[in-house]
């Protein structure tokens, strides 16, 4: 089974399409003649309306704001402390069953 290449787009490409579209062409007509598909030209219509300066940053990376970099590492640490925490719950219930302290039912 043979995967599709993906195809990427520039930011240029993606701007000139949403503008052709906010111009008024509809949707549908601006994604057959450049040869995309009509959701993907709605998202990016979607994505440039939303926040005209952080659209489009390139190679799937988002471009985000100090807030969101900072919930993101907490999120990451927090989720790093909950995996610790379950390894060392593991290793108690293991070390406590061989040293026939084990009270569990």
């Amino acid at each position: 089974m043979s995967k599709k290449a993906r195809r990427g787009y520039d930011k240029s490409f993606k701007l000139m399409a949403v503008e052709l579209h906010k111009s008024g062409k509809p949707a549908g007509t601006v994604a057959k003649e450049l040869g995309i598909d009509v959701g993907m030209l709605r998202r990016w219509t979607r994505e440039f309306s939303a926040d005209e300066t952080r659209s489009f940053p390139g190679n799937g990376k988002q471009d985000l704001t100090a807030e969101q970099k900072e919930i993101q590492s907490l999120r990451k640490a927090l989720q790093e402390a909950e995996m610790e925490n379950r390894i060392l719950k593991k290793a108690v219930s293991t070390f406590s069953r061989e040293d026939n302290k084990y009270s569990g039912s």
